[in-house]
């Protein structure tokens, strides 16, 4: 599948976009430091801080064995995993540690690279040249066990509280164990409905298929705790004041995820993982009026869902429905009622008729995922519903339309649900 090439951000199209947030929210991209106590007065989970270094004197105040391994050494202002050591266990009964590539480190090497921060070696942004010492998060097991030494992150890209991309960028030996495409990290695109691997890049532009040197697909990996994933990543944005910026996040096996760091300025390769256009995507959610982190997820989840589920899942083959089939919706209280629907290849978005979704309880104004205009019709409110068809049950977000009152059928569905489907377009129930 290729990109459209109208679809994709480029960096001056980004540079657009960047520009939209606010001086008072940059400082949390600039700043590691600025960042965690926001999260931390956000209540957003993220890695303790055992130790901040502003000077060469604080060297003198640091008791480094009384730090709790595993924990991590990095610049306050720095990108791209620059200065990032890793420091994974003590060595029992001597004051020698060990990093992530198995090196033996002295507490006059802790000193020193801490030292090299300091003098401003690895830092990005600005002019702060401090160092901070805090606990690494270990890894998941689900990604940990792709990964070469390193931790795999989650990437998601929020705009106007909407999570509108994702993907994970896992380690590997060209890496050096950290999970930067740059360094030959490999990235792998992300259903956001599902928290399902999709497709897979290595380093910046190789495609793939397996994982190198294995058998193992990229797609197919379900994302743990998937949903406070994205929650997490709208809420930091919301706290921070950004309108476009991307959340870092690890996922620890028993607090979940846990924010790293946040991008007022998120690489564009993400684009390449997901096959598929950022600028698409920011131009389907401006103006849309997100109420509160939950409903952005929403919104997210119905917009930009791929129903790549349904085609891992899908083992036993397609299956064959009516152009007309019966179908189940169910109600605001879970029950299903059959109702006739109609496919139309020619629409994406299913579309339930007014009058249907009034009496099951599915239209709260108040409550609405977004507003679509519409040629005929204006503004149409836009909801979520869930179907049955055939054996298969779908999460969609539908149309609400006046249009389907009258006639045979109430529901239209669209191309969007019926991934794993066959149409018999010649048979009519």
């Amino acid at each position: 599948m290729a990109i459209k090439p109208s679809h994709l951000l480029g960096m001056n199209s980004r540079n657009f976009y960047t520009k939209l947030n606010p001086s008072s929210a940059k400082k949390y991209g600039f700043s590691k430091l600025k960042t965690k106590q926001l999260l931390e007065e956000n209540g957003i989970p993220t890695a303790k801080v055992y130790h901040v270094f502003t000077s060469r004197s604080d060297l003198d105040h640091v008791i480094w064995e009384q730090i709790p391994t595993p924990f991590v050494i990095k610049p306050v202002s720095g990108s791209a995993g620059k200065g990032v050591v890793i420091i994974k266990e003590k060595k029992e009964g001597e004051l020698l540690w060990l990093n992530q590539d198995g090196e033996l480190l002295s507490k006059l090497d802790l000193n020193l690279h801490t030292a090299n921060i300091l003098d401003g070696e690895f830092t990005t942004w600005g002019s702060s040249n401090e160092a901070l010492v805090e606990e690494m998060i270990v890894s998941h097991p689900t990604l940990a066990k792709y990964a070469y030494h390193g931790t795999p992150d989650i990437r998601v890209v929020v705009f106007n509280s909407v999570p509108i991309m994702a993907m994970t960028r896992i380690p590997t030996k060209e890496s050096q164990g950290k999970a930067n495409l740059d360094r030959g990290a490999i990235g792998l695109g992300i259903d956001i409905a599902t928290g399902i691997t999709t497709h897979g890049i290595y380093g910046k532009s190789e495609r793939i298929t397996h994982f190198p040197d294995s058998k193992k697909k990229v797609n197919g990996i379900k994302i743990p705790f998937w949903n406070n994933v994205l929650a997490i990543a709208v809420k930091a944005a919301a706290a921070a004041g950004f309108v476009f910026m991307g959340a870092d996040i690890f996922i620890h096996p028993d607090k979940g995820p846990m924010i790293v760091e946040l991008n007022g300025f998120p690489g564009l390769s993400i684009q390449l993982c997901n096959r598929a256009g950022l600028k698409r995507r920011l131009e389907r959610v401006e103006g849309i009026e997100v109420r509160n982190p939950d409903h952005g997820v929403k919104i997210g989840q119905a917009l930009f869902a791929e129903r790549f589920a349904d085609k891992i899942k899908s083992e036993d083959g397609l299956r064959i429905i009516s152009n007309r089939p019966h179908i189940g919706v169910f109600d605001d209280e879970k029950q299903a009622h059959t109702t006739l629907a109609f496919v139309d290849t020619k629409r994406f978005r299913s579309a339930i008729s007014e009058q249907l979704a009034n009496d099951l309880g599915l239209v709260d104004y108040g409550d609405l995922l977004w507003q679509q205009q519409e040629v005929v019709e204006g503004k149409l409110p836009v909801v979520e519903v869930t179907i049955r068809v055939e054996d298969r049950k779908i999460q969609t977000a539908m149309l609400v339309t006046k249009r389907l009152n009258k006639g045979r059928h109430r529901v239209e569905l669209g191309r969007r649900d019926l991934e794993g489907f066959l149409v018999n377009m010649d048979e009519e129930e």
